[in-house]
């Protein structure tokens, strides 16, 4: 993924993240059928936005075994930082790559705000989040702070929406190193979480 699109256009556009429009945020007609679709759809995106928030609370809690219920068996990541970039396929690639980050060395804030969800179909969406984090990496002495813009598909199968393809790119990100660790009050992986990956 380049920063622009192949018009030359930035990618953080709808038009660059390949997000189009959805089906119509209205009631066909008065008919009950129509009623039903509309509340529907509703639920559908009730349901997409608590998937994201709780992929945003299992990775900071190192929750792997809710986790992984939240992706696709083929789900793609691209992510995109300052100094980094991720190409992740399948979901046992994906998880492997969350365990080598949240563990008890490590402290990891990100939310999720502002949700733009698109229903293409009865089964398919996209959603557009702004990500704030912050992610203490003790084993490495590193601070990263900053904001992203994530694009995301979704599916629906077996009556259950899961994340098949995942981006994003950041809005800004500062790396800061520490020479020592922080002296935080309470760290919830320092007391639950695992050892990093040797």
């Amino acid at each position: 993924m380049s920063t622009q699109d192949g018009s030359g256009n930035p990618t953080l556009t709808k038009s660059g993240m390949g997000i189009a429009n959805g089906l119509p945020l209205e009631i066909a007609d008065d008919s009950p059928g129509a009623l039903r679709d509309a509340v529907q759809m509703l639920l559908d995106m009730e349901a997409i936005r608590r998937v994201k928030h709780a992929y945003f609370r299992c990775i900071d809690t190192g929750n792997f075994e809710e986790l992984q219920d939240l992706f696709h068996q083929d789900v793609t990541v691209h992510f995109i930082g300052g100094t980094y970039e991720w190409k992740l396929k399948g979901k046992d690639e994906y998880l492997s790559s969350i365990k080598a980050s949240f563990h008890n060395r490590s402290v990891g804030h990100h939310n999720g705000h502002h949700p733009e969800i698109e229903m293409i179909s009865a089964t398919e969406a996209t959603g557009v989040w702004y990500l704030t984090d912050n992610m203490w990496i003790m084993s490495a002495n590193n601070f990263t702070t900053g904001t992203a813009i994530y694009w995301d598909r979704y599916v629906k199968e077996d009556g259950r929406w899961q994340i098949i393809d995942s981006k994003y790119e950041r809005i800004y990100e500062l790396n800061e190193r520490q020479p020592e660790d922080p002296k935080f009050d309470y760290h919830y992986l320092g007391k639950y979480g695992n050892p990093p990956a040797q």
